[in-house]
């Protein structure tokens, strides 16, 4: 009788066999996942961290230097510098219907209000105006002029000069307003003399506002002497123009130059010297 050749052979059995079989086979699988892994193309893989990415190297550090950002109350509008197109207004009322900047308009108030304790009594003739209205002022000017005998041409420039043209006005803005003395409501050089503007002359920029078109920078605003006109352009740059006698192109003008020289780090650093 012919006998298994595994019978006799102690610790060999088919149950073992069969268990050497399955562990190949799970040998051989894993050994394939394995083979998958590491054939990932690199954009599947986690990417790498680099020691730059985790640790970075310090960087020089840059000379200190004044920030002068954009600012809503220093933009300026004139016959070369037009209201920006997408300018938005935002406009409150005063207690006599016409309309300002609702970011400015409580330090209108206030100064109109101290005036008053003081015993004097100034009006606010004109504020805020659309560049609808603007035009309608523009063109009124010009039809008076060419009454007087003017060409077109001539009327428009002589207009200029005493109106701005549309979208070149400060009023277009919401920031300007015309003060006057209620004994004496007249756009004329005597309303500098009166009690109510010398009084704004001498307290206007505890406000935040200016004299914008003082009498002798018409060669530099493009515009006549108006001592009614009154620009709010925040207190710190008003004590600074009110003191210093300037007007706000000048101002602007000092500001670029800061800029530039901020901009040079070494020239900054010499003056910090």
């Amino acid at each position: 009788m012919a006998r298994d050749p595994f019978e006799d052979k102690p610790g060999f059995s088919l149950g073992n066999y069969g268990f050497i079989v399955v562990a190949v086979i799970l040998a051989i699988v894993a050994a394939a996942e394995l083979f998958l892994i590491f054939r990932l193309p690199p954009e599947n893989q986690p990417p790498a961290v680099s020691q730059t990415e985790t640790d970075p190297a310090p960087s020089s550090p840059e000379p200190s230097s004044p920030a002068v950002p954009e600012d809503w109350r220093l933009i300026l509008v004139n016959e070369d510098n037009p209201l920006p197109a997408d300018y938005e207004i935002h406009l409150a009322t005063l207690n006599n219907g016409l309309e300002f900047d609702e970011r400015a308009i409580g330090f209108l108030e206030r100064m109109i209000s101290d005036a008053r304790d003081e015993g004097l009594f100034p009006v606010v003739a004109s504020a805020y105006r659309s560049v609808e209205r603007q035009w309608q002022l523009y063109e009124n000017k010009i039809m008076r002029l060419m009454g007087q005998g003017l060409n077109r041409e001539e009327a428009e420039i002589e207009a200029r000069k005493v109106v701005a043209y549309p979208g070149t006005s400060e009023h277009n803005l919401g920031l300007a307003a015309d003060l006057v003395a209620y004994s004496y409501q007249h756009l004329d050089d005597a309303q500098g003399d009166t009690a109510e503007i010398q009084w704004l002359y001498e307290h206007c920029w505890e406000y935040g506002f200016i004299l914008r078109y003082p009498k002798d920078k018409s060669h530099i605003t493009g515009v006549i002497y108006e001592p009614w006109h009154f620009r709010y352009v925040g207190q710190p740059a008003a004590q600074e123009i009110m003191e210093q006698g300037l007007c706000l192109e000048e101002y602007l003008a000092n500001l670029e130059k800061e800029n530039e020289l901020v901009a040079d780090p070494a020239a900054w650093q010499d003056l910090q010297k």
